[in-house]
């Protein structure tokens, strides 16, 4: 996808460009766009952003996963959720001209694409279909948090342990023969604040879901094929963005 300009659109390579929020971006605003946007490879355990700190921009994950938490006085800390490659974040603060309420920290080798603070918001005068895009990604989010509360009331924590590990096979999990399995990127620490119960009450939940085919040991998790398969899970797996693979 190119501009009248001739430069190409930052995000046409992208498997998420139809849905990108700065895909509504053309002819004269793709240069700026260009200038402003970036590419940054995350290691494993490597910060993004930490909660506090001054907004750079708007963030999207286009490989891996990242891990947005709340820390707490007294050195604890609460993982909130998940983004998977696609998800858009840290872009409440930039449209709120605030610090970051959570930190941004990478549980996988990961690839974030940045578009830089100050060209972002002339793009977003420029282009109000990027604001209604992003407002889109506000309303997704207070959706997503309305389905957490509605699973809270009416399903079990033990259904909702398993939809939480189905999504996280999907996303990262390899099929080996008749098995789906992976090595999970967080702690049971982290699964527990998710699905909002004791780390103790987790520990029975995993023994409840060893009897129901979910073979769970330490960080390894895996299932039979045929599982995941009733429950939507199939390979391909997951999805990210081949631009500058």
């Amino acid at each position: 996808m190119r501009g009248d300009t001739g430069i190409p659109h930052p995000c046409g390579a992208c498997a998420f460009y139809p849905d990108s929020v700065w895909q509504p971006v053309e002819n004269g605003s793709i240069s700026m766009l260009a200038r402003a946007f970036s590419r940054k490879e995350l290691a494993n355990g490597q910060t993004l952003f930490d909660q506090g700190s001054e907004n750079r921009g708007v963030f999207c994950v286009s490989r891996g996963l990242i891990a947005l938490r709340t820390h707490h006085e007294g050195g604890t800390s609460t993982l909130l959720r998940l983004a998977y490659p696609g998800e858009v974040i840290g872009f409440r603060s930039f449209l709120e001209d605030r610090l970051h309420l959570t930190e941004a920290r990478a549980l996988l080798p990961s690839r974030v694409c940045t578009v830089a603070r100050r060209d972002a918001r002339r793009l977003v005068q420029a282009n109000p279909t990027v604001l209604a895009r992003l407002a889109s990604r506000c309303i997704s989010e207070i959706d997503r948090s309305h389905e957490r509360i509605i699973a809270a009331a009416t399903a079990s924590n033990k259904q909702r342990l398993a939809a939480l590990l189905f999504d996280l096979l999907e996303a990262h999990g390899e099929r080996e023969g008749n098995h789906l399995r992976m090595h999970l990127p967080l702690s049971r620490k982290d699964l527990a604040d998710l699905i909002g119960v004791p780390p103790e009450t987790l520990s029975r939940l995993v023994g409840r879901l060893g009897k129901e085919g979910f073979a769970i040991d330490g960080r390894n998790v895996a299932i039979p094929a045929r599982t995941a398969a009733k429950a939507g899970t199939e390979p391909p797996l997951t999805k990210t963005c081949p631009a500058a693979s």
